[in-house]
């Protein structure tokens, strides 16, 4: 059976949306565990994450273990349609977003280009073996890093799910941007070599 990635959106949703809050949180942290201990883990430079909303898995528990030579960084959407990234610390001030998503509280002239992030964990709706991952439809993280299409440039972009987002297929469209590696609560997915850096 064949579903429109719309209807997958919507089952997918619901399904990390029901996952009980114990599960969440022992998920979180094997999480922050398989991301620390990827091959190109970062020890210094910026690192983005994201403010988990909908029922995403959460990174809090990464972003405390993170290596202290790491800025840990939040995406903040832009009026040119790219995401930018602003350093952020637990209990600094946040803004809601025109999705209702908290970014940074930040002067424009202090966010960062995706070129310079060195490592970037995305927030998917569903992933496949083959490294593609569906996010919420909005081509955000695609169009922001389409130049690693040409450049095989850095950063890293790592996908962060629950085992129970994963499909046989998300049917990619050519502008999908495909990650590098996904991370679950049980598995770590390596998906192409990585360039070297």
């Amino acid at each position: 059976m064949t579903f429109s990635r719309d209807t997958l959106r919507r089952e997918l949703r619901a399904r990390r949306r029901a996952i009980p809050a114990p599960a969440r949180i022992a998920a979180a942290d094997a999480l922050a565990h398989r991301l620390l201990s990827l091959p190109f883990a970062p020890v210094s430079g910026h690192v983005a994450g994201y403010w988990a909303m909908d029922g995403e898995i959460a990174l809090s528990s990464w972003q405390l273990r993170l290596p202290r030579g790491c800025t840990y960084c939040l995406p903040v959407l832009h009026e040119d349609g790219l995401l930018r990234f602003a350093p952020w610390r637990g209990g600094a001030a946040l803004v809601s977003n025109k999705h209702g998503i908290p970014e940074p509280d930040v002067p424009p002239a202090s966010l960062l280009p995706a070129e310079a992030m060195a490592f970037v964990v995305a927030p998917l709706v569903a992933f496949d073996a083959r490294g593609h991952r569906l996010g919420m439809g909005g081509g955000w993280y695609d169009r922001t890093f389409a130049f690693r299409r040409d450049h095989g440039a850095p950063p890293h972009l790592v996908g962060a799910a629950f085992a129970a987002q994963q499909v046989d297929t998300v049917s990619p469209q050519p502008w999908d941007m495909p990650l590098d590696a996904l991370c679950s609560e049980s598995d770590t997915h390596l998906f192409e070599t990585v360039p070297a850096r």
